[in-house]
């Protein structure tokens, strides 16, 4: 991924985690992500039970491959799974609405 196209997509990120969570939750939920490589992570985070830490539950993964954006899932087992029925498209944006629409019920919990 360029450094232009890894800005654009933390500029997106960045806006759409801002947007997603009211902030008088936060404290109780938040949402992050993770740039590495080519693959962009959509995590979310809750805090542990009886503890000050906060448990990371990844939501989905989204990666360039080829210049077209494909979604990923994660089992129980921690292995990342393409999404076949979600068609691989140049837009990220597209691909992160369709997650966060979830319409399966495959990323949120």
């Amino acid at each position: 991924m360029d450094d232009f196209t890894k800005k654009r997509i933390e500029k997106i990120m960045n806006v759409y985690i801002e947007q997603k969570v009211p902030k008088h939750i936060r404290n109780e939920i938040r949402l992050n992500y993770k740039i590495r490589g080519n693959n962009v992570t959509l995590v979310e985070e809750r805090p542990a039970f009886m503890s000050k830490e906060w448990v990371e539950l990844t939501v989905a993964q989204f990666r360039l491959e080829q210049n077209q954006w494909k979604v990923y899932w994660r089992d129980s087992k921690k292995k990342w799974h393409f999404v076949e029925d979600i068609t691989p498209a140049d837009n990220f944006e597209t691909q992160l609405l369709i997650v966060d629409e979830d319409k399966r019920n495959m990323f949120w919990s």
